[in-house]
């Protein structure tokens, strides 16, 4: 196409002298947008002839859109998509011309901009686009779960049994034994409609035994001992399995929520009856030690690891009774104490019952006879000082705190060495253990005197400094909480020479 329009007309009057059938084509009117444009139509003419016909159907468009503009979102989305179908696609009477126009005229209308739209539409189609929300913090469910894998077992129905009132004295024993027995079938809570009658009548049974034990004179006797171990055993020792992450809407990985176990209406109710038997003035620690052995321990202080907080309460009591009522397996709960924290510090990193542990503990450490057994010096600084290691230990600071405490107590002569082996564990960018030692320094403090003071007051003005020029508020603050003590000051006055340097 020649495109110079000022010098046409001589241009054409030369052609057509010279050469007739050279002579260029008229330029034909543009046609309406529904009927086919030949291919040796102009592109100028074809751009304006379409954006009149695009500018005629927006305006009807925005017509159509505004008035379905109180509809629903998902309505108004496709009247939308129907009218911009039709703004992009030839109207049905353009089938009539040949499929390579139809082709060439698509492909033309698919890069066509887009005219006519006003203000109103435009703003209306914002207001109707569903915009990105953020979803409400909603606390979820608390998790529950069952530790315990339920093997697969014929279906038994339970008979209650009469009541300990219901019977003569000399059957008492008996119907005793005949519960003890029952109630060592477990049920699954994982479904907490199944077997609701089965459920009900454990519970029962042992609530009346539980009273039995607490209440009954002569409740216990030689005959019950196994069956009580058996019974508690079944209920009680499982393998207890890894936390994993639940798909519960609403609840995050990194909640402090623990699980509750799914079984505690009956775990709750063993765990009391075990007790109330062993507290019992009538139990027999000779006749129970053949139940109650290393195997039975170990068991026990693996159910230590469980989430739930209630049943590792009713554990720690439970050990504690055991560790008072049995000295032939002091040591080897001490022992096996020591294993659990070794495995911890050095290996997983991870276990629930650290806290409970470390509380028995304390309670021990401050039964010990003076001078401390070498064995004890050595259980301070190979378990006690290495438990300072690990990221968790916000979850069981007080308690190791106090066992500590307890040691420095007992010997303050020990307090160099403690605080040399916290210097050397002290953490380099959790602030909130560096507050968690300076907070234990102080508890040592208080139980020494200016001469225990003496022996480690370098390092220990040493580490002060540079915690009260911590860019974290709460280590510098806590750091200048020292100026405080009577003793600090003192100390500070009498070697200021050796200590105004650091």
């Amino acid at each position: 196409e020649y495109n110079g329009d000022h010098n046409r007309g001589s241009s054409e009057s030369r052609w057509a002298k010279e050469s007739p059938e050279l002579v260029a084509p008229k330029r034909p009117t543009p046609p309406p947008f529904n009927i086919s444009v030949p291919m040796v139509v102009s592109k100028k003419s074809t751009w304006a002839s379409l954006s009149r016909t695009r500018s005629q159907k927006d305006k009807s468009a925005n017509r159509q859109h505004s008035n379905n503009s109180r509809s629903s979102t998902k309505q108004q989305s496709s009247t939308h998509n129907k009218s911009r179908h039709a703004q992009v696609e030839p109207d049905s009477s353009t089938e009539t011309s040949s499929p390579t126009t139809d082709s060439s005229t698509n492909n033309s209308n698919n890069f066509l901009p887009r005219f006519g739209r006003s203000s109103d539409v435009t703003k209306q189609m914002l207001m109707d686009t569903p915009k990105d929300t953020i979803p409400p913090i909603a606390s979820g469910p608390r998790r529950q779960r069952s530790s315990r894998i339920y093997p697969i077992r014929e279906k038994t129905d339970l008979e209650k049994c009469p009541g300990f009132n219901e019977v003569p004295q000399a059957k008492r024993q008996d119907l005793f034994i005949r519960k003890l027995i029952q109630c060592q079938i477990l049920f699954d809570f994982g479904d907490p409609s199944a077997e609701l009658k089965n459920k009900e009548v454990k519970r029962q049974e042992l609530q009346e035994m539980l009273e039995y034990v607490a209440t009954v004179k002569g409740a216990i006797t030689d005959a019950v001992y196994p069956d009580v171990v058996k019974m508690f055993s079944a209920n009680t020792f499982r393998t207890i399995s890894p936390q994993t992450a639940t798909n519960v809407e609403g609840y995050e990985p990194d909640e402090d929520e623990p699980a509750l176990e799914t079984a505690w209406p009956h775990l709750q109710l063993v765990y009391e009856f075990f007790l109330r038997f062993i507290e019992s003035q009538e139990f027999n620690s000779q006749i129970a030690k053949k139940y109650i052995d290393q195997k039975f321990v170990s068991q026990l202080l693996e159910l230590f690891d469980s989430e739930d907080p209630r049943e590792r309460d009713f554990l720690k009591t439970t050990l504690h009774r055991i560790y008072g009522k049995f000295l032939n397996l002091r040591a080897f709960i001490r022992k096996s104490i020591n294993n659990i924290f070794f495995q911890f510090i050095y290996e997983t990193e991870r276990f629930n019952g650290i806290a409970e542990l470390l509380e028995i503990l304390g309670s021990i450490i401050n039964g010990f006879a003076l001078p401390l057994k070498k064995e004890h010096k050595v259980f301070l600084f190979k378990v006690l000082v290495p438990l300072h290691k690990p990221s968790s230990l916000p979850t069981y600071s007080p308690q190791l705190s106090y066992c500590v405490v307890q040691f420095i107590e007992k010997e303050p002569e020990l307090v160099a060495d403690v605080m040399q082996g916290l210097m050397r564990n002290w953490p380099k960018v959790n602030s909130v253990k560096e507050v968690i030692f300076l907070v234990e320094i102080e508890d040592a403090l208080d139980v020494i005197d200016t001469a225990d003071f003496e022996s480690f007051m370098v390092p220990f003005f040493q580490k002060l400094s540079q915690c009260v020029s911590s860019p974290h508020f709460q280590v510098a603050e806590r750091a200048l909480y020292f100026y405080n003590y009577e003793d600090v000051v003192r100390v500070l006055s009498d070697h200021i020479e050796l200590l105004m340097p650091i």
